[in-house]
């Protein structure tokens, strides 16, 4: 697949993040999204790295979410794509089976993590469908990872649970995302530890 203008990068080390916000009534602006200012809010916190973040409001429709990821992995290059909103189990939430069509790969380890954390707070995490891909084309792959719809929630899922003292109790997904980009060929993503500590093997830090 030939690379296009939009994959050049400014930086080697730079992340091109894909954001997605799923919803009907925000894509209709019966009121104000939330979840992508969340999710970029929290990006720009955790990681050092030089960040492209490309934005999709959309509604609840499957075939619309699948093409969605597909234009920012395939057209725009974007080595991580979070979504946000409709992995719970009411009819029009279609985020989870819309992410797979999408994927090349599963990656169930993310959803069990993020329903692990959610459980610490409601009873109604094992609710949750949320689940994450990868999704690989010829030269290029990404992490594809659907998140909670709510603020607080993305970024406890994302930073995990820390006790009075700021030690984590239960790890964020966002610790092994990182060293998943790297195995897959992507940039060297690095991260404030005070916001959120990568995990990497000793052989894969790069000094």
């Amino acid at each position: 697949m030939k690379h296009t203008e939009a994959w050049k990068r400014s930086a080697p080390n730079e992340i091109k993040i894909g954001l997605i916000s799923v919803s009907d009534r925000a894509s209709q602006g019966v009121y104000q999204d939330e979840g992508i200012p969340a999710l970029q809010t929290w990006l720009m916190k955790a990681l050092t790295n030089p960040c492209v973040f490309h934005e999709r409001l959309i509604a609840d429709e499957a075939e619309i979410i699948t093409e969605t990821i597909v234009e920012l992995v395939d057209d725009l290059g974007c080595d991580l794509v979070l979504t946000t909103g409709g992995t719970g189990p009411s009819r029009r939430d279609v985020t989870p089976e819309a992410t797979l069509e999408a994927g090349t790969r599963r990656m169930p380890g993310f959803g069990e993590q993020m329903r692990q954390i959610s459980l610490h707070f409601v009873p109604t995490a094992i609710l949750s469908r949320q689940t994450a891909v990868l999704r690989e084309i010829e030269g290029h792959a990404a992490l594809i990872i659907n998140l909670p719809g709510q603020p607080k929630a993305i970024a406890e899922t994302l930073e995990g649970l820390k006790n009075a003292d700021g030690k984590p109790i239960v790890p964020g997904i966002f610790a092994a995302v990182p060293y998943c980009i790297d195995l897959i060929g992507g940039p060297y993503m690095e991260t404030d530890e005070s916001v959120i500590k990568v995990f990497r093997p000793k052989s894969a830090i790069k000094k």
